[in-house]
């Protein structure tokens, strides 16, 4: 009975056209709860979940993942098995981090000492055109188009498609990295062919970190964080950045306001 309504739940959110990653988490957490919840896991009890959330919450769970959690159990008992009770639980708060940003500095020396010429080209673009890992991976020979210097990011977070800037830098060690190759198959392939995974890329931005002796905590995902950041700081409208980053909501692209330097250099401290 319980596997037939995972399937069911499964099936839902694919025929919704939910991202693999996010069908994947959702499967996984409600099944996690309803094992928890006992055989009468259909009838949705609101106090059962509550104490559900709370656990995580003492066992150090992000608020975010606490929230894919009560996602993930909503979505069964609403969309699934189609109970229209009201399910009267809030969001857990998030936290809100402000993101690692490198410095220009620190990416021109993160480029220098990456030897291997795919993946220098692949941290140069991440931060140049401000994807995120799963776009890099996912970016197939035709979706740079040269001649417009242009990026086709595409089906990224959201199932939306969008342009990017193509570095003009970056445009012979690109046309080295995909010669002779088929438009359909993958910048990024790895030696198996393929796509690399996020967690190959991963590894090549820690041991550039370590090579160029950066101790800050960041992550691939800090390209992105920097391309954002340092457009601002030249002066770049906020809506296009916004559009470069493929943010629905400006919201989500003013948290880089609170990174940039130069406004910051311009305070004098009252001491």
């Amino acid at each position: 009975m319980l596997q037939d309504d995972i399937n069911s739940a499964r099936s839902e959110l694919a025929y919704r056209n939910y991202s693999p990653r996010t069908i994947e988490s959702y499967t996984v957490y409600m099944k996690e709860y309803l094992n928890w919840a006992g055989s009468d896991y259909r009838n949705p009890d609101v106090e059962k979940m509550r104490r559900f959330l709370v656990m995580k919450q003492e066992k150090g769970y992000a608020p975010q993942t606490i929230n894919l959690y009560l996602n993930a159990i909503k979505f069964f008992y609403y969309q699934v098995i189609k109970v229209f009770r009201k399910i009267d639980l809030r969001f857990s708060k998030k936290t809100q981090k402000l993101p690692v940003v490198l410095s220009r500095e620190e990416i021109a020396k993160l480029i220098e000492v990456t030897r291997n010429l795919k993946h220098k080209t692949m941290i140069a673009l991440a931060y140049g055109a401000g994807l995120r890992i799963s776009e890099v991976m996912s970016l197939k020979i035709r979706d740079l188009l040269f001649s417009e210097d242009m990026i086709h990011i595409k089906q990224a977070k959201g199932k939306k498609d969008r342009l990017s800037v193509l570095p003009d830098k970056l445009k012979k060690d690109l046309e080295v990295v995909t010669y002779g190759r088929n438009p359909d198959d993958y910048v990024f392939e790895s030696v198996r062919g393929g796509k690399l995974t996020e967690r190959t890329a991963g590894k090549v931005m820690s041991n550039a970190l370590e090579k160029a002796g950066i101790t800050k905590p960041a992550s691939f995902h800090s390209l992105r964080h920097s391309f954002a950041t340092h457009l601002l700081e030249n002066g770049t409208d906020i809506r296009y950045v916004q559009e470069l980053l493929g943010h629905s909501n400006i919201r989500t692209t003013q948290i880089y306001t609170q990174v940039t330097s130069l406004h910051l250099k311009r305070i004098k401290s009252p001491l």
